[in-house]
């Protein structure tokens, strides 16, 4: 890597260059090379105009869960501790896994016992490819969308590819 001060010929991946000692870590920056990497790179999680945020208190049951999700038709609800903020998220995957089979009666079990706890969160400024990134390495489907410390929505893999699809249509 060639410093653009002093024209030193750096190792790869230098984070300051060993002769004049300026900062290099911008120009190892990835560049996008279509819109749809520039969108990914530069738009934040807000222009997916994330799903206000369905939610149930912690001590709502299983049961209520289920209804609220088919009601809205929706895959993850979000779960709120007694001061309003999030404590976790129950999902279809918490479901099937968790209590399908395992459990008969599920009108008195309590969502906190199954929800996932302290989830992986996003904020409305965070990138889209954060935010990808956060769902690709954790495997999540939903991810909560958290403003000055309450849930302000939940973005989905659903939601990014309906982004991703209006920008290939808006090139053809």
């Amino acid at each position: 890597m060639i410093c653009p001060h002093c024209g030193h010929d750096n190792l790869p991946g230098s984070e300051e260059c060993s002769r004049c000692l300026q900062d290099l870590t911008q120009l190892d920056l990835p560049a996008p090379h279509n819109r749809i990497e520039r969108s990914l790179m530069e738009d934040p999680v807000s222009v997916l105009g994330a799903q206000r945020p369905i939610t149930l208190p912690e001590n709502a049951t299983v049961r209520q869960a289920i209804d609220t999700m088919l009601a809205n038709d929706i895959g993850a609800i979000l779960v709120l501790d007694n001061q309003g903020k999030l404590g976790g998220i129950f999902s279809e995957r918490d479901l099937l896994i968790k209590v399908t089979g395992l459990h008969n009666d599920v009108d008195d079990l309590a969502i906190s016992n199954f929800m996932t706890a302290h989830p992986e969160t996003v904020t409305p400024t965070d990138s889209l490819a954060f935010a990808l990134h956060k769902m690709d390495i954790g495997g999540y489907r939903h991810l909560p969308v958290i403003d000055k410390g309450l849930p302000v929505g939940v973005i989905s893999v659903r939601n990014l590819l309906r982004h991703i699809t209006r920008i290939c249509h808006e090139r053809a």
